[in-house]
């Protein structure tokens, strides 16, 4: 699968970090609020939500160098986004929709969040369903290899689903050993 992702677009309810190179006092945490603003030191309400983090940078740089600063140099992180949201479902032990947390999340992380695979779980049945610039793409990973290291634990992005298949031979066998009393036979041997 395509490691390819549009820009993500800020949306309210996202947490930001801003820095300004060398300037320490004006580095803070800001979660764009429901209006899609922001309050900034010394700049006042910039409007974040719709915009990429690279074009905020240029404006907030912009806003800093027409009256204070020169030449800044601004930098933001998302440090938490309402509008990346991973969904884990299948056989996993809380299934569930979730945040993307940081910059970057990866498979064993978004169904760590989904508190692991169920014991039922088909380890090497893992489906991710994403879409790229409208197109509707698919593909499957098998955990075992990924723990191992003899493959790469790929990145999740907002609006991925990610589908842990059951193993209908473990839901068999726990099916069997629920339904089937416990019986020891002991044989003397000689």
């Amino acid at each position: 699968m395509s490691a390819v992702q549009p820009e993500y677009r800020l949306a309210p309810g996202d947490l930001l970090l801003f820095k300004v190179f060398q300037v320490d006092d004006l580095e803070r945490q800001v979660r764009i609020d429901q209006n899609g603003h922001i309050s900034l030191p010394l700049i006042g309400d910039v409007k974040a939500a719709g915009l990429g983090v690279g074009e905020l940078e240029k404006l907030v740089a912009e806003r800093y160098a027409a009256g204070y600063l020169q030449q800044p140099q601004v930098s933001v992180f998302v440090q938490e986004s309402n509008g990346r949201r991973v969904t884990v479902t299948g056989a996993v032990d809380e299934p569930g929709i979730y945040p993307v947390i940081g910059a970057n999340l990866t498979l064993q992380q978004a169904i760590a969040q989904a508190k692991g695979v169920s014991t039922v779980a088909s380890r090497g049945n893992v489906i991710v369903f994403r879409t790229v610039n409208g197109q509707k793409m698919i593909a499957r990973f098998d955990l075992t290899q990924i723990e191992k290291g003899a493959n790469p634990d790929p990145e999740i992005y907002g609006g991925d689903i990610v589908v842990v298949y059951r193993s209908d031979a473990r839901v068999w066998l726990r099916t069997m050993l629920e339904l089937t009393p416990l019986v020891m036979v002991w044989r003397a041997y000689r």
